[in-house]
């Protein structure tokens, strides 16, 4: 492109989905100027030495100055505050978007933080991701041929979701809209609840007298299960509570299932067994990753 898409973008957060982000749009060339905000100094070194940002902000007011996008890449606690702390120094010009994996509870504080302006906030999440979290773990394809959700608000002007989508299609991602209620439970079944029984498995064996044998003896099925339990344990604990009823609904649905497969197993029913298990076969074999 001979004019860049955003001339300055603020990156709050430049950890795997933040610093991946800024590697994407830079090699899409749709970005003039990458700036960094973070909470950790050291994040923001680093990111600056991988070339992740062009430049470290010492304050909001620094950051935001000519700058036509912010991209918050924090845990979805933090919005409100981020916001909030944000809005002083925001222009006119200046559009906001997310990469929260709940949608409900960000759009609230949004909304609470920054009252009329939040019309220049375009919800979005990025449903792509991995174990590693940090600046090291960004990669310029983490993107690529993956689902981005966004969930407009009312308020947003067209052009203004329109611009937000051209950033993300620039990375290679696959833009897509839905309501926010819709996302935060198709999320629920999809990662959130997986993530939990990832978690839940490797804290089973970690506590078990004998967990440092059964982690010995963990093989490929294990090792492909558990990955995902070393994520970033602060962003996943705010996902869980702030998609509280959703999630709360789909473990409830998997502790059923549990409880029937149990009762299978205790009866010693190897029909019941085996069609469920090839109902799932079948699935996943058939499903074809976002």
């Amino acid at each position: 492109m001979n004019t860049p898409l955003f001339s300055r973008v603020v990156l709050v957060g430049v950890g795997l989905i933040g610093g991946s982000l800024a590697l994407a749009l830079k090699a899409a060339g749709v970005v003039g100027q990458v700036v960094g905000l973070d909470r950790s100094p050291e994040h923001l070194e680093q990111a600056r030495a991988l070339g992740l940002i062009d430049q470290i902000a010492t304050s909001s007011a620094a950051a935001l100055r000519h700058c036509d996008l912010v991209v918050l890449a924090t845990p979805v606690a933090q919005t409100a505050t981020v916001l909030r702390s944000l809005l002083p120094d925001l222009e006119a010009g200046t559009l906001i978007t997310d990469t929260g994996s709940t949608k409900s509870d960000v759009i609230a504080a949004a909304r609470a933080a920054l009252g009329p302006a939040v019309a220049r906030f375009v919800p979005g999440h990025p449903v792509s991701g991995g174990e590693l979290h940090g600046p090291a773990a960004a990669r310029v394809d983490l993107f690529r041929d993956r689902n981005v959700v966004l969930t407009p608000l009312a308020e947003n002007a067209p052009a203004d979701v329109a611009r937000v989508a051209a950033a993300w299609a620039a990375c290679g991602a696959r833009v897509s809209e839905m309501s926010a209620a819709q996302h935060d439970g198709v999320l629920a079944s999809v990662s959130h609840l997986p993530h939990m029984l990832a978690y839940a498995l490797v804290a089973q064996i970690a506590k078990a007298p004998d967990g440092d044998l059964r982690f010995r003896f963990g093989g490929g099925g294990f090792r492909d299960f558990t990955r995902i339990a070393a994520s970033s344990p602060e962003m996943w604990r705010d996902i869980a509570l702030s998609n509280r009823p959703a999630l709360l609904e789909e473990l409830d649905g998997f502790s059923a299932m549990l409880a029937d497969l149990r009762g299978m197993i205790e009866r010693g029913d190897g029909a019941a067994l085996e069609a469920l298990f090839t109902l799932a076969s079948e699935k996943r074999l058939n499903w074809k990753p976002g």
